[in-house]
Order: C-alpha cells, then sequence, then structure tokens
C-alpha cells in the first residue's frame, strides 16, 4: 500500500527496523484499510467505512449515554468528528478502536453541555427502547430484564468496560488502550461487572439468575 513496501532493501546496507504505519488485527482489519482508503480520499471507501461501524457506534452511544432518543445525533456527531480527523488516523489501533474513543468523547460532551439544563428524557421511553434494542443470545438478560436497566445500576466505569467488550466485541487489550488503563483493570472491571449483574438478576429473578 505504501511506497515504503514496494521499495527493495539494499542488501549490503541493513537497515534498522521500520515502525509500523498501523496495527490492525482479526476482524477488524478490513475496517482498519477501509479507512486508511478513506483517509487517503477515496469515496467509496468513506461511505464503506460508515456502513461498517454505523451499528457499533449506535449502538455503544446508547448504552453510554443511557438516552437512545439522542443515539443517532450522537452517532451522526461522532462520524462528522471522525471524517474531520480522519487525516491523523495512521492505524496504529484499529478503525473501531479509534472510532469508538471519539463516539466517547462525544458522549461525554454531550453530557457536560446537558449537565446545567434540566433533564427531559423520560425513562420509560428509555427503558422501552433498551428492551426492544437489547441484544438477544445473552443468558439471563432476555427472561424479562430490561439489560439497560441493569447496567444502569452498576457503576459506571464496570458500565463501560462490560459494554466495550462483552458488548461490542472489543478484545481487552483495544479497550484497555482506549480507556488508557492496563489490561488487568479492564480484566478485573469486566469480573466486578458480571458479579454485579448476576446479584441484580438474583433480586430480580433469583430462579433466572440460579439458572
Amino acid at each position: 500500500m505504501t511506497p515504503a513496501l514496494l521499495t527493495r532493501p539494499t542488501p549490503a546496507t541493513p537497515s534498522a527496523p521500520a515502525t509500523p504505519t498501523r496495527r490492525a488485527a482479526g476482524p477488524d482489519e478490513a475496517v482498519t484499510l477501509l479507512a486508511l482508503a478513506a483517509r487517503d480520499g477515496d469515496p467509496v471507501a468513506v461511505d464503506r467505512f460508515v456502513r461498517a461501524l454505523h451499528r457499533d457506534v449506535r449502538r455503544y452511544v446508547a448504552y453510554l449515554s443511557a438516552d437512545p432518543q439522542s443515539a443517532e445525533d450522537l452517532t451522526q456527531e461522532t462520524f462528522l468528528r471522525a471524517l474531520g480527523s480522519l487525516h491523523r488516523f495512521e492505524g496504529r489501533s484499529s478503525a473501531r478502536t479509534w472510532l469508538l474513543s471519539i463516539a466517547r468523547r462525544t458522549v461525554v460532551d454531550s453530557l457536560r453541555h446537558k449537565a446545567a439544563r434540566p433533564k427531559i428524557a423520560d425513562r420509560d421511553d428509555w427503558q422501552t427502547a433498551a428492551e426492544q434494542s437489547q441484544p438477544r443470545g445473552v443468558p439471563g438478560f432476555e427472561d424479562g430484564v430490561a439489560l439497560a436497566e441493569l447496567l444502569g445500576a452498576i457503576p459506571a466505569e464496570r458500565r463501560e468496560v462490560f459494554v466495550l467488550t462483552q458488548l461490542m466485541g472489543l478484545p481487552y487489550a483495544e479497550a484497555a488502550l482506549m480507556l488508557g488503563c492496563p489490561i488487568g483493570t479492564v480484566r478485573s472491571r469486566v469480573a466486578r461487572a458480571r458479579s454485579s449483574l448476576i446479584d441484580l438478576l438474583a433480586d430480580a429473578d433469583p430462579a433466572t439468575a440460579a439458572a
């Protein structure tokens, strides 16, 4: 992709290892390549990049902000910020991790902006939307208990790592990089989040929790 990759090294003069300009692993590699192509001005890659990650970003901001009514606006703002700074993306982390980092800052900025205003979001609407959009196949959560309500009852730092790793599927190492903390801290917070959710589930439905 780059001139450096096309240049033949001189056999007689060994060169120092080049610093990689991108690092993408697993299923995120294709999306990262799209981001790099979009950075270089490919309009088709821009469209495919947005389409590939739109759902992940929307789910993440909805859980993080606890306000699905504004999730689409937060998602659009995230992509506007991302496309505006795409020229600085070098692929040192996956494009998905990079984009979720921007989404996180977007939500934080939005919450700060709303902090001085009266809260107008309706709790019942939030719970209904969360129940309709919650992921399937998560043991215990589909048995009449809203995942969003359970997540809202645990500390924010535990909720965030649980959403990133267990719902968004982000690897622990990528989540640690995104949050700026050791991977052991991420593992610990996920374990505590699971424990808290099990306890909350037991209080709501002992039979389901036991199962």
